[in-house]
């Protein structure tokens, strides 16, 4: 009984865990494949300005450096999003090489509390059929 609740447990565990990697390559390969699409909105970057309340206490040479800075930062971007569709490729290699590892690390687990369920009806603790009261008589 126990053997079988183990290996339920595992293959649900199993089954949980290819479920969750394919949703999560089905949603990363969506984003990256349309990356591109969004190159163009990072360069207006540098037109962000400071809210009205923290005007007062940040000084205008730093807002002036950060606006900088991210206007300098905007055509790096544009580019990272127009190459990211290039990568969908690789996501789906790096995909099953982890769904490949993890699904070893839940059978291992399942192999594990196999042999921790043996042990332990070898040591006494699981049930066996008792002999019964001896009817022989003296």
């Amino acid at each position: 009984m126990f053997y079988a609740l183990n290996w339920f447990f595992v293959a649900a565990l199993l089954a949980l865990w290819s479920l969750s990697a394919w949703a999560l390559h089905a949603a990363a390969v969506w984003t990256v494949s349309n990356a591109g699409v969004l190159s163009g909105a990072a360069s207006g970057a540098g037109a962000l300005s400071l809210p009205a309340v923290l005007a007062p206490w940040v000084p205008p040479e730093l807002v002036a450096a950060l606006g900088a800075w991210l206007a300098g930062l905007g055509p790096v971007i544009d580019r990272l999003l127009q190459a990211a569709p290039a990568l969908a490729g690789g996501l789906t290699v790096a995909t099953w090489v982890i769904w490949g590892l993890g699904s070893v690390l839940i059978l291992l687990l399942g192999a594990g509390l196999h042999l921790l369920i043996a042990l332990w009806r070898r040591r006494g603790g699981g049930s066996r059929p008792d002999a019964g009261p001896s009817l022989a008589t003296g």
